[in-house]
């Protein structure tokens, strides 16, 4: 399994309720269900450490062969022109007016998971 930790930055001129919207948008046309590979995910705000108040969403993937079926192996991303649609509607139109920067630029780390529960 691979997952993706994202980092959420919002602009000055928007606040919670504006991402709040936007991932209940998101949610409601399903977009996050049509990621290939992407069998979870949680998006959250902090309650506590350097990111209180802040956004960020856990993105999990089925395995790196799917993940990179998507975004390309970790050195030789694909290009922006070649994320699914559902990936570009949720970056362009609902995410990106609410951060502070373009969305492919936010603060992320994707971990191979070595254990988790169960095993």
């Amino acid at each position: 399994m691979i997952v993706s930790i994202h980092q959420y930055e919002l602009a000055d001129s928007a606040g919670p309720d504006d991402f709040r919207d936007a991932v209940a948008t998101a949610v409601d046309e399903n977009l996050f269900g049509d990621i290939p590979g992407l069998v979870d995910y949680r998006i959250g705000r902090g309650i506590k450490g350097s990111r209180m108040d802040q956004f960020a969403a856990v993105w999990m993937y089925e395995s790196k062969d799917s993940w990179e079926a998507v975004w390309g192996p970790a050195g030789d991303p694909v290009p922006k022109s070649a994320y699914p649609d559902a990936w570009l509607r949720w970056e362009d139109e609902l995410l990106g007016p609410v951060l502070a920067d373009d969305p492919d630029t936010i603060e992320y780390t994707s971990y191979n998971i070595l254990a988790q529960n169960g095993d």
